[in-house]
């Protein structure tokens, strides 16, 4: 086969930007600041792009948009909350896990007690050494062993546990509840009640443990739950396609409410990522772009290359678009 036709075959190259944008009280207060940052490629790109999809929903799914843009790449169930994203990290992590099973991720993390609510943080800032962790997991290990659970460990912040009792539980992603009240994110489905009586013994189990003694008395949070999310059957595929390529810059700022680090992020994805895509722009290269935030995930792309289609949108774009639409109002609507 000719080597233009295989490269017509293939997918465009899909570049993929989570937490673009956010609901919280923070975000929406930091998104005027981004229309006064230099950001020429992500102005360039939003004007020069076509609408191509949109992937709808609210934030109150248990599901994020950029998991879903993500699950529908992998051909996986767009359910809510019924993604099997525990098979795909455990594949990250080298872990095997057994097909004949149903999988959950189990986070372990700090449950905040506040004033009037918990609030979970981010399991990536708790700076969790492997040795605690291992040692934390094989203290409760007993508390579901008994109850007929597996449990494997796959990396300081990831574990893995699969029973009879998660098939069809839907659950919500861990991004959805980090930063805020879990008890809101937990599912009255009749499948999650035994689920809820470990989460309360392993909080017993772990509130004197010595690795959280150890840890408190060195400044450090301690370990004192879990959140169980991506719970599903080992899919067939458990691979991102190689031609989408998933931007994490902007995830962590976003997640812990630091809005003049997530204002640097879009700086430095504008210069390392966008800038990029712009000189694909200029080469007539075909590629898409999606921007994703709590509700929705836009996905962009390139205009045909046919002299016709390219006048006709452009003709377009000069009746209905504003010649300097800040960058604020592209984003809030997701």
């Amino acid at each position: 086969m000719p080597a233009s036709s295989l490269s017509s075959s293939a997918p465009p190259q899909h570049w993929v930007i989570p937490y673009a944008a956010s609901l919280s009280e923070p975000c929406v207060q930091a998104l005027p600041h981004l229309d006064q940052l230099p950001l020429p490629h992500l102005h360039r790109l939003l004007e020069q792009l076509r609408p191509l999809s949109t992937q709808t929903g609210d934030e109150y799914a248990l599901s994020m948009p950029h998991e879903c843009v993500l699950a529908a790449a992998m051909a996986w169930p767009l359910d809510d909350g019924h993604q099997p994203w525990a098979s795909w990290w455990a594949r990250q992590d080298g872990v095997t896990l057994e097909p004949g099973k149903v999988w959950g991720l189990l986070s372990p993390g700090h449950w905040l007690m506040g004033r009037d609510h918990l609030t979970l943080l981010d399991p990536e800032s708790l700076d969790l050494s492997a040795t605690e962790s291992q040692a934390l997991m094989e203290a409760i290990r007993p508390l579901f062993e008994e109850d007929g659970w597996t449990l494997l460990w796959g990396a300081p912040t990831r574990w893995y546990a699969a029973h009879p009792s998660l098939e069809g539980l839907p659950t919500a992603s861990l991004d959805r509840v980090v930063g805020r009240n879990p008890d809101v994110w937990l599912t009255d489905h009749p499948q999650a009640r035994p689920l809820r009586r470990l989460q309360s013994e392993v909080q017993m189990l772990l509130y004197q443990h010595p690795i959280n003694d150890e840890r408190e008395a060195s400044g450090l949070p301690s370990v004192n739950s879990f959140w169980l999310s991506g719970v599903g059957r080992p899919p067939q595929i458990q691979a991102i396609p190689e031609h989408i390529h998933v931007c994490p810059h902007l995830r962590t700022a976003m997640l812990t409410d630091d809005m003049h680090g997530w204002l640097e992020a879009w700086a430095q994805l504008d210069r390392d990522i966008l800038g990029p895509l712009c000189e694909r722009l200029n080469r007539g290269e075909p590629f898409q772009l999606t921007l994703c935030g709590e509700r929705q995930a836009v996905t962009l792309a390139t205009v045909p290359a046919e002299s016709w289609v390219r006048s006709c949108w452009q003709g377009i774009q000069r009746l209905w678009r504003p010649k300097t639409r800040p960058l604020s109002s592209h984003l809030r609507v997701l």
